[in-house]
């Protein structure tokens, strides 16, 4: 049995489910239970179930520091994991607290904290929970300011800056992944900008925080999303700007996993 999941590598060709593959086409969120696609800017639960089947195992501790509608956490739950969420705005992690509320399981652990994850006291979360580290940390922040989540200036949705962003990035890092095991993995879904006739890669500029702070880069996975709310049912248009302006439409984000060395 491997110390990061719970594969029996005897029984490999049993493991249908899990993406061994660098490029993800998921056709169809789940939303089944909890689950649903009404907070904008949630990700489709496949991916942390993809990245627990592989980098995690049943009792392991996993930390979303952007918690949102509870898709990481939701999807742990059902897989036998505990998790601890931290999200700024208060009026939705009470939505979330009602979502995880039906799929309570009795032999999982869940604990959520309104907070500005830059800042917010980890140590105090895992002392409630009698634990000194996580096993897996799953990041799915804003994409920079393309979609403007509260009016928080704490919020990093609402960076003046890239630099800025990712300086309140950086710190979201240092304050999260520190409590992560050495050996363990994270991850981070994000995306580009596209602005003022240039691609802003924002995926690949937080690729580099990580990085820089001495992680060891394990994958860089590209998933496709067919349709945003931002751009639904507006294909026709999109495709004119495109033609007329000598870009191409996004139609992917990326998934970025890194191990913990030191």
């Amino acid at each position: 049995m491997s110390k990061y999941n719970d594969l029996d590598m005897k029984k490999w060709k049993e493991y249908e489910e899990i993406n061994t593959d660098s490029l993800w086409i998921i056709k169809k969120r789940d939303n089944t239970g909890a689950h649903s696609g009404d907070y904008h800017g949630n990700f489709v639960p496949q991916i942390p179930r993809q990245l627990m089947l592989r980098y995690t195992k049943k009792g392991d501790y996993i930390l979303d520091p952007f918690l949102g509608s509870g898709t990481t956490l939701i999807e742990a739950n059902r897989m036998g994991r505990n998790g601890i969420g931290i999200e700024l705005q208060k009026e939705v992690l009470e939505n979330t607290k009602n979502k995880l509320i039906l799929e309570k399981d009795d032999n999982t652990k869940m604990f959520v904290k309104v907070g500005d994850s830059e800042n917010v006291n980890i140590n105090k979360i895992l002392q409630k929970c009698k634990i000194e580290k996580v096993q897996f940390v799953i990041f799915h922040p804003p994409y920079w300011d393309i979609i403007k989540f509260s009016e928080n200036k704490k919020d990093l949705s609402n960076s003046k800056t890239l630099e800025i962003f990712l300086e309140k990035m950086s710190k979201v890092i240092d304050n999260t992944c520190k409590y992560l095991e050495k050996d363990r993995y994270c991850a981070v879904v994000i995306g580009d900008k596209y602005q003022n006739g240039e691609i802003i890669p924002i995926g690949f500029k937080v690729m580099n925080l990580f990085l820089e702070k001495n992680f060891k880069m394990k994958a860089i996975i590209v998933k496709n999303f067919e349709e945003t709310k931002g751009k639904f049912n507006q294909k026709a248009i999109w495709r004119y700007r495109a033609l007329a302006n000598d870009f191409y439409i996004f139609k992917h984000e990326y998934i970025m996993v890194f191990k913990k060395i030191k």
